[in-house]
């Protein structure tokens, strides 16, 4: 067994490079081993990039940028196209990849692959045109767009393709070229994705580097990089916001939240809850906009956590790798160790357990979907972004009461309303302090529609012809007509 581990170590270990200036380059800075969160042990490893490295990429991206932002829509178009028909060509190896570093289950790894293609392609159905101001006797005046230059792209672990793809796309549509660098919990995935488009883009117009927070720090910092583009927590967000205002970097952050779900008393729990359960469990909790407080009319509230517990008792906690199982692992060590620390101060506290409470007998980072009622309002499982597999149900009697508790956060990313009298769901949607209010459905994204957060939750927005412009400056062309 020792031999064939060893052996797997090695394959992987050498199958992986970066991409600097269309050419792959075994790295020179750290070594990152790669854990699989189901077993808990190393079994992969590759090496980061020095900040030598990273200065190429950028010179390359630099020396890519003028025959690339020359380039037309529909040109660029094409190679996006290219690309998302290579994700969707390897989907299989792929999404076993994906599995084995972030630990979602497979069908979930395929979904993320196939969702990562069709948004790109989605991205360059946006058009991008310019806007006559004025145009007169006297002056003509247009507000054009062109690229910032290179963007430097930052990615989490908890969906590395997805969320790769989305600014990728962006910034390489809108004519800019790109350093793109993965967590470096889930650098696999990323890196194999940067071989496989390698013969697509032309030398230098997308480089992929793996590497710890050094190499995030020097990316933010670095005075050839135009934009930044960073997913990933609220502390960390306000640390690449500070380093990168000594360039003043144009910056995209789409951070954490903590999404409440207000549950009015005229629905059928039976009907919602499934709906509730998915969105604040998918993946393990391990997604920005996941559901992470659920707060409910009293008139329906035991009825909806009970359908709640029965739903959790449904959901198969195991080894992504195993087809039955539809909850993964918490995706690595240190955030496990957060969310357990976060259910024993909820016990602690007195908290009502409707399910969960505990972990699967086995090795890896696992733990039994947990509902939890009976919770202070200041407590930290209401206050804090749990990122994980727990959620408090809470009450209330007057809706505006709950919609005060919903806003009384220092997260504004999404929020939702749930109930068969749509108009009033839509009044109070729209009184939530976010950046998507959702109504019957929470979690929905799509390529034409921005996203992002409010307070601080983020700064800016992704997708769209909003976050496509947020990779381009506005510039005025003003012409007096006559001398």
């Amino acid at each position: 067994m020792a031999q064939a581990q060893t052996a797997e170590h090695t394959a992987l270990a050498n199958g992986f490079s970066l991409l600097i200036d269309g050419a792959a380059v075994t790295g020179t800075g750290e070594r990152l081993d790669v854990v699989n969160p189901a077993t808990g042990e190393v079994f992969a490893h590759c090496q980061g990039a020095s900040r030598a490295e990273l200065d190429r990429a950028v010179a390359a991206a630099r020396r890519a940028f003028p025959a690339w932002s020359a380039r037309s829509f529909e040109d660029r178009t094409l190679f996006v196209k290219r690309m998302a028909d290579i994700l969707r060509a390897n989907a299989g190896p792929l999404a076993e990849l994906l599995t084995r570093e972030q630990g979602k289950p497979l069908s979930q790894a395929r979904d993320e692959i196939n969702r990562a293609a069709s948004q790109s392609e989605g991205m360059t159905q946006i058009p991008i045109r310019n806007e006559l101001i004025t145009d007169d006797a006297e002056r003509r005046i247009e507000l054009r767009y062109v690229p910032l230059g290179v963007a430097g792209i930052i990615t989490p672990w908890n969906a590395p393709i997805n969320l790769a793809a989305g600014p990728l796309t962006s910034a390489l549509y809108t004519g800019n070229t790109v350093v793109l660098k993965p967590s470096p919990y889930t650098p696999l995935c990323t890196l194999r994705i940067g071989e496989l488009i390698r013969d697509v883009f032309p030398p230098g117009v997308v480089n992929v580097l793996a590497g710890g927070d050094a190499l995030g720090q020097w990316m933010t910092e670095h005075p050839g990089i135009d934009k930044i583009s960073f997913t990933g927590s609220v502390a960390t967000g306000k640390k690449v916001m500070a380093s990168a205002a000594g360039t003043l970097k144009r910056i995209t952050l789409e951070l954490g939240g903590n999404d409440a779900a207000i549950v009015l008393e005229d629905v059928d729990p039976k009907v919602v809850a499934p709906k509730l359960f998915f969105a604040g469990f998918v993946n393990s909790g391990q997604v920005c906009m996941a559901v992470k407080r659920i707060y409910a009319h009293e008139k329906i509230y035991d009825a909806l956590c009970a359908a709640l517990a029965e739903e959790a008792r449904k959901w198969v906690v195991g080894d992504g790798l195993d087809p039955a199982t539809k909850l993964g692992p918490i995706q690595n060590r240190m955030q496990y160790d957060k969310v357990m620390d976060l259910l024993e101060d909820t016990r602690r506290q007195g908290a009502r357990f409707l399910a969960g409470g505990d972990r699967p007998a086995r090795p890896g980072y696992f733990m039994n979907p947990t509902l939890v009622t009976d919770v202070d309002e200041n407590s930290r499982i209401v206050r804090e972004e749990q990122f994980g597999p727990i959620v408090p149900v809470l009450k209330f009697t007057d809706v505006e009461d709950a919609i005060r508790r919903a806003n009384d956060t220092r997260y504004g990313l999404s929020g939702s309303v749930w109930s068969n009298d749509i108009e009033r769901a839509t009044a109070i949607a729209a009184k939530l302090e976010v950046g998507t209010a959702w109504v019957n459905q929470h979690r929905t994204t799509a390529a034409n529609v921005p996203f992002g957060g409010a307070k601080e939750s983020g700064m800016g927005r992704v997708y769209s012809e909003l976050g496509l412009k947020s990779y381009m400056e506005p510039r005025v062309v003003s012409v007096m007509k006559r001398l």
